[in-house]
């Protein structure tokens, strides 16, 4: 499905099914955004509130995982919302007659 980390291929290569459809735009980007930063900001205040470290642990765990959690979640985000065209037969809008 990939060519790359998230260049999408121009066919299948098992099936040989165009991905001309495809165009995911922003909203992998935007849904793994929004989920890291829901559950980023959420285990920093659980972590305050439970433990109270010093601000250099924060730094030390919250730095890695606010950047490790949407480069491993964002290629799986962009292949599931391409499939979700694929099967939905979702296409760009069109206007006029």
């Amino acid at each position: 499905m990939f060519d790359g980390y998230l260049n999408v291929a121009k066919s299948c290569k098992s099936c040989g099914l165009s991905y001309g459809f495809a165009d995911s735009g922003d909203g992998a980007a935007w849904f793994v955004m929004l989920f890291v930063c829901v559950v980023g900001v959420g285990s920093i205040l659980g972590v305050e509130i439970a433990y109270a470290p010093p601000y250099w642990v924060h730094i030390l765990l919250v730095i890695p995982v606010l950047i490790l959690m949407p480069l491993l979640l964002l290629r799986p985000v962009k292949g599931f919302l391409l499939c979700q065209q694929w099967k939905t037969k979702a296409r760009e809008g069109r206007t006029g007659s």
